[in-house]
């Protein structure tokens, strides 16, 4: 008896070390589900998700939903138990940490690029959805970015719009690297620019700034380089705010451009029904694939979506496990998207694109 009791004794101590270890021992795992999905035609903490001014805009009825994944930040590390319901749970996904995260990525570095992709995405959905509908948008190559100790440190200013390089024209972003490029290390390259103080001036005056280039230090065939990352800025002819706090990614573009549209012409998108949706978008309307498409078509189920338009590119992936009472509509464009929203408003659903499995 007494060495039953020293074994049970010694089984229960081994048992709750395991368990203490489960819950202590940190994983490399991380965890993915189903995120808070917004109507992009209504309001989000008390502010319109899209509010437009200097333009008429039209009532709009039913839904547009930009949907999301919510996700483990990147300095919280799930111990043995958490990651096991993880696994168990249908509607979460446990993936390796270093696949949301990329391995030295820290929190502040994570959320600023969520934060950098955001603001980009919706100003390709601004540019997609005027282009849509035939809107002239003007456009101007500008300084992204200055390297700090790079050759252009203190001569060129974030927000400097750049017009011309060596006396070449510069119309895109682009450009600005082939014509230093150009240039062998050690060389002097001209910029000329309009500065940022002075861009909203009836006439702003240009000033050429030289500088000399130094030799590329990343992979590759050595270059000239200034140390500055061109971008373009985008003029809208009226203005379109884009309000959704704590969201990141570029993943929302097309059901803004949808909603963009939707304020802008007269009647309803979606004839009242319940769409939502996911995708990248570019200025050109080209809709891109995202992450954990799984999760945000159970999201969107979840919330009373009926259609869930889904870049093309996840239609295998999303079709693997489709919610029910949820129908998967292909689109690869947002021309697509809106063919799409056509068929469904005039009831012709049979007509749908439809995400199938491979």
């Amino acid at each position: 008896m007494h060495g039953r009791t020293a074994t049970l004794f010694a089984s229960t101590l081994t048992l709750i070390a395991l368990l203490i270890v489960a819950l202590l021992v940190p994983t490399p795992y991380a965890e993915m589900s189903p995120g808070p999905t917004v109507n992009t035609l209504g309001t989000y903490g008390g502010q319109k998700v899209i509010e437009i001014s200097g333009r008429q805009t039209y009532p709009t009825t039913g839904n547009l939903n930009m949907t999301t994944v919510r996700v483990t930040g990147a300095d919280y590390r799930m111990n043995l138990v958490e990651a096991v319901l993880g696994w168990l749970r249908h509607d979460d996904k446990v993936v390796e940490h270093d696949t949301i995260y990329p391995q030295g990525q820290t929190a502040q570095e994570a959320d600023q690029e969520n934060a950098e992709e955001f603001s980009q995405s919706q100003d390709s959905a601004k540019v997609a959805a005027l282009e849509e509908l035939k809107i002239p948008v003007q456009s101007r190559v500008i300084v992204a970015a200055v390297v700090k100790g790079g050759a252009a440190e203190g001569l060129l200013h974030a927000g400097d719009v750049v017009k011309a390089v060596d006396g070449h024209a510069v119309t895109a972003a682009d450009q600005v690297a082939t014509f230093v490029t150009k240039h062998q290390p050690g060389e002097k390259t001209t910029f000329t620019v309009v500065r940022a103080a002075d861009v909203k001036k009836k006439n702003p005056p240009t000033q050429q700034v030289a500088i000399t280039t130094r030799t590329s230090d990343d992979d590759g065939a050595k270059r000239a380089v200034v140390g500055i990352q061109a971008g373009v800025e985008h003029l809208f002819p009226f203005t379109i705010n884009i309000r959704l706090a704590d969201v990141g990614g570029p993943s929302a573009g097309m059901m803004f451009a949808l909603g963009i549209i939707d304020k802008l012409t007269p009647g309803s998108l979606t004839g009242g029904a319940f769409v939502a949706g996911t995708g990248t978008i570019d200025d050109n309307g080209t809709v891109g694939p995202i992450g954990g498409i799984s999760l945000k078509t159970i999201g969107a189920r979840d919330k009373g979506a009926k259609y869930f338009l889904t870049p093309a590119d996840n239609c295998e992936e999303a079709a693997k496990d489709i919610p029910s009472g949820l129908t998967l509509v292909k689109v690869k464009t947002l021309n697509d998207a809106m063919d799409a929203l056509k068929d469904i408003r005039g009831g012709n659903t049979s007509a749908l694109p439809s995400c199938t499995k491979s």
